[in-house]
Formats: C-alpha cells, structure tokens, sequence
C-alpha cells in the first residue's frame, strides 16, 4: 500500500538535486540551481555525452504529442511532468492546434512554483501538486475536470517518471489505475531507464542519481513492454526512445552514446 502521509511530506529541499532541475539543466534551462548545474556537470565529466539521453527523451516527447495530435487526440496528462518548458507538450500542442488541454502534476513544491508562472498566459494548461502515486487525488482533482473531458480520448503522459517510482510503490498497478480511466482511443506514452542494453552506463548513472532527492529504479525493457496492458502498442513497438519514429532526415548514422531510455506508444482499443 502507498503510504499517504509520507505522500504528503515531500517538502522544498534546495540541498539535494532535483530530478526536475537536474533535466531543465541538461535542456539548458534556467529553472534549477547550483547544486543542480554541479551535479550536472559531475555526470557529464563521468559519462561524456549523457546530455544526449535528456535531449533524446524531449525529442521523443515531442514526436509523440506531434504523433497523437495527427490521430486526433487533443487532451494530455502528464504525469510526473517536471518544469513544463523548453519544447513542453503545450508548446508542441500551440504549434499544431488552438484546441488542446494539458494538465501537468508534479509532486515537487519548487518545480510547480516555477511552472506556474510559465503557465499563466496559456488558459489550456496548468499544473497541480500531487503525487501519482495517488490517482485517485490526481484524476478527482478540480484541474482535470475543468481541463479534462474523460470521456473523450486522453493521451497519459509518462515520460521518465516511472523509473522514480520504487517497487514498493507498485508503477506498474499505478499504470492501470490510469488507463482504466480513460476513455476509448485514449493513448499511453512511456519512456523508461533500462539497462538491458548496456548495463554498465546505467548502472553508474543510477549511482549518481543515489544522491539526489530521486533515486532512479532501472527496469527491463520486458517489464516496460508489459506495462502497456491491453493498449495496443503503436508501430514500431517498444524500443530506444531514438528509434522510434525518428525524423525523416535525421542522419541514418546517428549513434547515440547510450540507449538507456526506452519507450513507446500504446492506444486504448
């Protein structure tokens, strides 16, 4: 069971790294902090060109919501969201359509304080504070039934939050809280640190993450693949985030330096 009250206590910590800081960082933001920026760089002297995987994961955020929005799909939750700028789903939705609504949940205080003002001139996007590991406090909250229509389709938004969730804490019974909400036609998007394929990087870098307020849980691409249920996955399946659907002129011999991030596209039939 997930122990509610510890749900609650996650309080300002300006001290440890933060998830959410330390990606804003890597994306060349401007909402996180010294200790962010030199944890940052740590990393990067340790693992020269892991800025890549940060990148890597916006891309592929971005091609999903650009991939959706095409099969119509105008509503997104993004769970576990981060600080929602530099190329976020509401700016990928702007380019494409008026019509979108996203709701953003975050369980950090500091990250929803920063995104909050980010939000203001856009009325079809907000963020709450809530943790998703209580999907009941996030789907009843006032915010998704003023943005959130669920009985149209709703693209759930997953991207590297999963692998903060420990087992503990059951990720893969939260999925289906979620999908079980919504409607036909609604959508899955997951991405998730694996070490199946190189289990050395990732292994060092969950080392790194040990002394961050977010230590990270490394899972199998098996495991990531049955986390999808019922929702049929969208070609071309599960995979390194950079080999799905990638750019038509994105250079055919593009290594990435680790493929530690893998992810997919599922629709609920």
């Amino acid at each position: 069971m997930v122990d509610a009250q510890r749900l609650l206590s996650r309080e300002m910590d300006i001290d440890r790294p933060c998830a959410a800081r330390i990606y804003d960082a890597f994306l060349g933001g401007g909402h996180n902090f010294g200790v962010e920026r030199e944890f940052a760089e740590r990393l990067q002297t340790a693992m020269p060109g892991v800025a890549g995987v940060f990148r890597d994961n916006r891309a592929f955020l971005r091609r999903t919501v650009e991939h959706l929005l095409a099969r119509g799909v105008r509503q997104f939750l993004e769970l576990g969201s981060g600080i929602p700028t530099i190329g976020h789903v509401h700016e990928v939705a702007a380019r494409r359509t008026r019509r979108f609504s996203v709701l953003y949940v975050d369980n950090e205080p500091l990250t929803v304080a920063h995104s909050r003002p980010l939000l203001d001139a856009e009325p079809r996007a907000a963020i709450i504070r809530a943790d998703i590991r209580e999907p009941d406090v996030v789907l009843g909250s006032p915010a998704a039934a003023s943005l959130i229509d669920f009985s149209e389709p709703v693209a759930l938004v997953m991207s590297a939050v999963l692998h903060f969730v420990p087992d503990d804490d059951d990720p893969m019974r939260l999925v289906r809280a979620y999908q079980d909400a919504v409607a036909p036609g609604s959508a899955l998007v997951l991405s998730h640190l694996c070490a199946s394929e190189e289990p050395e990087p990732m292994n060092l870098l969950a080392a790194f993450y040990e002394e961050t307020a977010d230590p990270v849980v490394a899972r199998p691409v098996e495991w990531l693949t049955e986390c999808f249920g019922a929702f049929e996955r969208q070609p071309p399946g599960t995979c390194y985030i950079g080999d799905w659907r990638p750019e038509p002129d994105q250079p055919p011999h593009r290594h990435p330096r680790y493929r530690i991030l893998h992810g997919g596209v599922a629709r609920k039939p």
